[in-house]
Parts: structure tokens; sequence; C-alpha cells
């Protein structure tokens, strides 16, 4: 039996084939230093599941409108409007199992055969999939060590042309940890400001930013034409939660409420109100999280730039690394390969995130500082060995 053609033209996420690798080896009594999945290891905050807990239950188990319960997009509402200096309307936010939702039905709203995205590489494999799937094509926009792990205005402007349909903007980013500031965005706005395109900024990091203030592209007068997405999984700890939510442009508003109507027809009612009670609740979990992150993110980068053939720049948010790996003369695919079956480190090559992703390897420290730490001597015995 055959599958469809255009089942070929979907991509996947490299981190959870390494994950099961990995798994695969523990079973076998190997020991593995998860450095490759991106989430949090933390526990969602107590208040948080206590509200999903109540909603259950008190009955809230059935479906409910497809663009999400008015509770929830209005605390969405408000959350953007403070954190980005924006006048965000709940009737404009829509709600989702999971920020993914956005990015790829997103794309499939606007783009099709005969279009360009442009798109962050390295950047989260999501957003080429999207793109290929919907016939699309993809337009990498470079995201290099130079410039910060960011890019300049001038290096979107050249890649925009009349068939430019969306750019994807990414910030705090995936998996480089960079991050655009207010005078980039500032530049970015004034070039997208002539050109007839949607954008989507992925902002769901936009809490894990441990320098300078989150700045959004909708901010600098694009609101009307941005989808801005944020969710629930890494500020909060609720990655098996699946939520997330996004304002959306007002001639958006239906076409992708038709979409989850096709798709999954409403976000789990219960799931929501823990969400209302995340953004409306004590901050206090998230402030130690990050906080904790900020350790994790020194003695890391710290022991990545002690060995051999290495060097990293300091990320400026999300929780993970992106060392250059280019003067340990091993590949970034073979070297990620011989960390996880040799030194029982698991970590994911740069090129899984795209091929500007060459050279590098990426590394969350969404683990303990004693694992972090076993993680650096084991790296370093591989290494030194290699040098040799």
């Amino acid at each position: 039996m055959r599958l469809a053609g255009h089942y070929e033209r979907l991509g996947t996420e490299r981190a959870f084939e390494v994950l099961a690798r990995a798994k695969a080896l523990e079973a076998q009594g190997r020991n593995v230093i998860h450095l490759e999945i991106g989430e949090p290891d933390f526990d969602t905050p107590p208040h948080v599941v206590e509200a999903g807990a109540r909603a259950l239950r008190e009955g809230h188990t059935h479906y409910c409108p497809a663009p999400g319960l008015p509770e929830l997009r209005e605390a969405a509402a408000e959350h953007l409007s403070r954190t980005r200096r924006l006048t965000v309307d709940p009737a404009r936010v829509l709600v989702a199992p999971g920020a993914k939702w956005f990015l790829f039905f997103g794309v499939l709203a606007v783009a099709g055969e005969g279009d360009e995205v442009i798109y962050p590489n390295p950047g989260y494999p999501i957003y080429e999939s999207a793109i290929n799937w919907s016939g699309a094509t993809a337009v990498p926009l470079p995201i290099t060590e130079e410039t910060g792990f960011a890019f300049t205005a001038a290096d979107l402007a050249e890649r925009l042309t009349p068939r430019t349909r969306m750019v994807i903007l990414n910030s705090p980013a995936n998996p480089t940890g960079g991050a655009l500031d207010r005078e980039l965005n500032a530049e970015i706005a004034e070039i997208l400001a002539g050109h007839d395109c949607w954008i989507l900024t992925d902002e769901v990091y936009s809490e894990l930013l441990y320098e300078g203030v989150h700045d959004s592209i909708a901010s600098h007068g694009l609101l009307d034409r941005t989808i801005l997405l944020d969710g629930f999984s890494k500020t909060y700890a609720m990655t098996g939660w699946r939520l997330g939510y996004a304002a959306v442009p007002p001639d958006l508003i239906e076409p992708l409420s038709r979409f989850l109507i096709n798709s999954v027809a409403c976000t789990a009612p219960a799931v929501q109100l823990a969400g209302v009670a995340a953004l409306t609740g004590p901050h206090d979990a998230i402030d130690a999280m990050v906080a904790e992150f900020v350790r994790r993110r020194q003695v890391l980068v710290d022991g990545l730039n002690r060995l051999p053939g290495v060097s990293c720049v300091m990320p400026r948010g999300a929780f993970y690394a992106f060392p250059n790996v280019t003067a340990t003369g091993i590949d970034e695919r073979t070297l990620a390969t011989r960390m996880l079956d040799e030194a029982g480190v698991a970590v994911l090559a740069g090129t899984d995130f795209g091929a500007h992703g060459a050279g590098h390897i990426r590394l969350s420290y969404a683990n303990s500082l004693e694992n972090l730490q076993e993680a650096l001597d084991q790296m370093s015995g591989l290494l030194e060995a290699v040098a040799v």
C-alpha cells in the first residue's frame, strides 16, 4: 500500500528520535544524561495543577467553543497587552492544544504553491516542515554566531520578494538562545511595513530571557499583520498539558477557527482553566525556575568553553546552548552521535535545525547542575581522547 506523496514533505523533530535512542541505551543498562529534549525539568506549579484538577471535578469535561474559553482568551489578551506594550482585544485571541498548532496552520492559512516563506535557520524544525507541507518555498534566513545568533535587517531585506507571503521570527530562539532587541525589530518593522506579507512571531520563550527586555515585532505597528504566538509549555513547565494561544490578525480569525474545528474541535476546557490560573496566579515558581536556569547557563557555558575545540557564545534566552565545535575536527552529526554512544550524553547536531546549524551542537540546560557537570566531564574525556 502506498502513502500520499505529500506525506514525504513533512519533516520531524530529531530531539524525539535522539530521545528514543537514548532511552533504548538506558534500557540496556547504560547511564545517559539527557541534554537533547527541550522541556523544563520542573513540575507544573501546584496552583495550576489544582486548577486543572478542580475543573475536572466540577465537570469541565465536554466540548467548548473552538476559539477557546472566554476566561482564557481574556487572560491571554491581558497578558499579551501588558508584556508586549500593546492593546490586544480578547476577540483576537485563539486557543489551541499546543503552540505548535499555530505554527503549522498559520502557514497553511496564508501560503501555498508559488509562494515563499522566510524562516530562521537554524531554527525550530517545524517551521520548515510546515512550509514544505504547504507547497510554498522555504527561504532560510541565516542565524549567525557573528550577529549574536540573530541576523541583520539587510539579511531579511535581500530575501523579500513579491512572492513572500510570510516571515517567521523567533525570539528568544530555539536552538541558539539568541534574541532580537528593540533596535533590530524597529529596523525589521520599517522594512516589512512596505512589503505585503504576514508575520508569525514565535515568542514561547519570552519569559525566559536573561539579558535585556523582551521585545515583540508586533509592538512596532504590525499587530494587524502578525500572528503573535505564546504558550504554557516552557514558562509554566506544562509541556504535557498541550496548551498554546495566539493573538491573530482580524482577517485570520475565521480561517484559523475553521482549521481548529476541522482538526481538534476544541482544546480541553479543564486544561484551559489551568491556563487561566497560570496567567493570573502567583509567579514565584516561575521566578525560581528562571533563577535556576541562570545558574545552569553560567556553569554550562563556562564548562563548554573549557572543552578542547569548543567555543560557546552566552545564550540570552530559552534554555539552550549552541556551541561551535568546528575546531574539534569532527562534524557536528558525528560528534553528537559519539557523545551519546561513547560519553553517554544526549545532544543534538546543529544541522538538526537546518543547514546553517553546521559546525554546532545544541545542548539543553533543563537538567540539574549535578548532571550538567557530569555531562561536561564525560564530554571532556571524549574530546581529550580525540585531541590526542
